[in-house]
């Protein structure tokens, strides 16, 4: 047990399955057939190997830092270490944004994904929210989820692993299997056109990967409850980061070989009818969209982990309120800060999904914010901390850091008003703004007090 009162159960595989299936979420199953008519086979490709080489330098910067400070909260104690109190709060506080967004929206995602299962789930109309319909049994589903959800993570840190692990590896089993269909059909005819759009269809999918790689910070978030030596930990992180590139690039390319650009461009979940053509059967397309669900599940997991262990950081420090420190005296978990997301994960299907998208939009904004704060606390900690032990010692570290704070600057830069995948004016930048304004709010209290 830690200092904290959490305690240091995780395994190396449960380690590694949290962030990868952090990672991989619903997007393989439903957004594939986007990204090739965006940007074509190989340009969906190299999207996916820029953005995700990209996403590998900011991993190494966390690797050494979370071996060298394996505490609970990650991103809060890095920069607290490096810039003080002011640079921890804005970072972790634009984390928290990130984490908390993906719970809610996982919420509103569920329903929908069993559509496809079921086709008559839409009963009982409530209302309509910017171009959103809003059903109770919609909604029903999403409270039931968000109340089992917040459950498994109430009742311990192991249990929620068992639980992640068992998931996880049932949708890697599906995915494979279509992976091994695609293998024995194989019709390279099918890959045109190799690119759509030129550089502008391979920024629409470059601007999404950030949102859909989200979720290794899971590990260091988690590092207090990980039993495992710190340089190991380090190094799963990086693996997990590389095995979830390496993941969305073979499922992409194992569509774009399925289905020719008529049958994409008519699908509206085409993985799942890649793998209904590759093994002749709607079986086998259900199949992967039960997989799917279990992707929301994992990724909805991990967030609720990560999210409630950097409220649980913060609080700790004095930065939120003191009630987000308290710990289960059996479970040993943040209870109130899980609590806390699991009601605004049970409140968020009644507000329709597009809300939800420009607030998981903000959040993926949030996250690059994030991850430039954390690439300069590496930076300043080789500088005036060169001996602090490293265990995982990122090799040519200033060439590293400097690469992944230039990256997040051109990832933030995506974003911006000016940008190729610029947030919706005035929605998305209203929910930021808003943030920013309750994190100022906080803040003040907290300073004021003490």
């Amino acid at each position: 047990m830690s200092d904290h009162g959490l305690i240091r159960t995780l395994s190396r595989k449960e380690v590694l399955v949290l962030a990868v299936g952090a990672m991989i979420g619903w997007s393989w199953v439903i957004m594939t057939g986007v990204w090739i008519s965006s940007a074509g086979t190989l340009g969906t490709l190299l999207a996916f190997v820029v953005g995700g080489f990209a996403i590998l330098l900011i991993s190494l910067t966390y690797a050494e830092l979370v071996s060298a400070m394996p505490k609970v909260g990650g991103e809060h104690v890095y920069t607290q270490r490096a810039f003080g109190r002011t640079g921890s709060f804005i970072c972790t506080w634009a984390i928290i944004m990130a984490y908390v967004t993906v719970p809610i929206f996982e919420a509103a995602a569920l329903p929908t994904a069993m559509e496809y299962l079921f086709p008559n789930i839409k009963l009982g109309y409530l209302w309509r929210i910017y171009d959103a319909d809003v059903y109770i049994s919609y909604a029903i589903i999403g409270v039931v989820a968000s109340i089992i959800m917040t459950l498994i993570n109430y009742l311990g840190v192991k249990f929620m692993a068992v639980v992640q692990t068992t998931i996880t590896s049932g949708f890697l089993i599906v995915g494979v299997m279509f992976l091994a269909g695609v293998g024995v059909n194989l019709d390279f005819a099918n890959a045109q056109p190799l690119f759509v759009d030129g550089h502008i269809g391979f920024f629409a999918v470059l601007t999404m990967v950030p949102a859909l790689m989200i979720g290794f910070d899971v590990i260091p978030q988690s590092a207090e409850e990980i039993n495992l030596k710190p340089k190991l930990i380090g190094k799963l992180l990086v693996i997990s980061v590389a095995a979830a590139v390496l993941w969305y690039c073979l499922i992409s390319l194992g569509v774009a070989l399925s289905l020719d650009n008529q049958q994409i461009d008519n699908s509206i979940m085409a993985t799942a009818d890649a793998t209904a053509e590759v093994w002749q059967g709607q079986w086998a397309g259900n199949l992967m969209v039960v997989a799917g669900i279990a992707g929301i599940i994992t990724s909805w997991n991990a967030f609720i982990l990560g999210g409630s262990r950097a409220i649980y950081a913060m609080a700790k420090a004095g930065m939120l309120p003191a009630v987000f420190a308290r710990v289960h005296h059996k479970h040993r978990t943040p209870y109130v800060a899980i609590l806390f997301i699991g009601v605004l994960s049970c409140i968020a299907p009644f507000f329709g999904k597009t809300i939800l998208i420009w607030l998981i939009n903000s959040g993926s904004f949030a996250v690059v914010i994030g991850y430039g704060m954390v690439a300069l606390a590496f930076l300043q900690l080789r500088k005036t901390e060169p001996d602090m032990p490293r265990p995982f010692r990122v090799k040519h570290g200033v060439l590293v850091g400097r690469s992944a704070f230039i990256l997040s600057l051109c990832l933030a830069y995506v974003y911006m008003p000016w940008g190729p995948g610029s947030l919706l004016w005035p929605y998305e930048w209203v929910m930021v703004l808003g943030w920013v304004l309750l994190g100022v709010i906080f803040y003040a209290l907290s300073s004021a007090k003490k």
